[in-house]
């Protein structure tokens, strides 16, 4: 069995796990749905790295549903989870539930939102419908903001100005700081922000090779 296999094997078991022992209780309720969204990505990320992408399309999609069930009684704030839903939806190559998850962050308020978090929400959103002019302001606002991975605004930034040149500067950035990182979410050392990014670049002509032991 190999590495990413044994991965896979762990992240599916805690999902299961997890979906098993749904409390009651809303606040305990949404963390743990919380958990069982982070454990169906890593599966999927998994999944991506073994070459078996229509596999992962599907823990993609369970990732997003229960992020997305998460956000009832979840903490005002919460926008890690449309984050989570719509980045999923993106990695599953399911084009209307990105849409439908995007305009769901909006409706929430994420372009209101003053947390840098929020504002990802939004540019995230807002690229995903093609609203690339508002897209844009979102990520001159968080690419500045204190504690925000300013090269992951350049990229956003550069998605929705069809700029070329700075994207392919960006996302390499992006790429390089997963490369020097001691820690991922789940221990799954994949590069989920470039794939994300590479996504939203296609349909506009922009994605850019890119070869890392970090990438399928």
């Amino acid at each position: 069995m190999s590495d990413w296999e044994r991965t896979l094997a762990g992240a599916a078991e805690r999902y299961a796990d997890g979906l098993a022992r749904l409390p009651e209780d809303p606040d305990a309720r949404q963390r743990q749905l919380t958990r069982t969204g982070n454990a169906a990505g890593a599966a999927a990320l998994s999944l991506r790295m073994l070459g078996r992408p229509g596999e992962a399309a599907e823990w993609f999609r369970r990732a997003a549903e229960r992020y997305r069930e998460s956000w009832e009684g979840a903490p005002p704030g919460s926008w890690g989870r449309p984050i989570g839903a719509i980045k999923s939806r993106l990695l599953a190559g399911d084009v209307a539930g990105a849409e439908a998850d995007s305009r769901w962050a909006l409706e929430a308020g994420a372009a209101a939102a003053e947390s840098p978090i929020g504002g990802y929400a939004a540019a995230l959103a807002l690229l995903t419908l093609g609203r690339d002019g508002e897209a844009a302001a979102q990520a001159e606002r968080i690419r500045r903001a204190e504690g925000f991975p300013p090269d992951v605004g350049d990229a956003l930034l550069a998605l929705a100005a069809g700029d070329a040149a700075g994207y392919e500067t960006a996302v390499s950035s992006v790429l390089r700081s997963f490369e020097t990182r001691t820690e991922y979410l789940e221990d799954i050392p994949v590069a989920d922000t470039v794939l994300v990014l590479q996504e939203l670049a296609a349909p506009r002509g922009l994605a850019v090779g890119l070869a890392s032991e970090l990438l399928p």
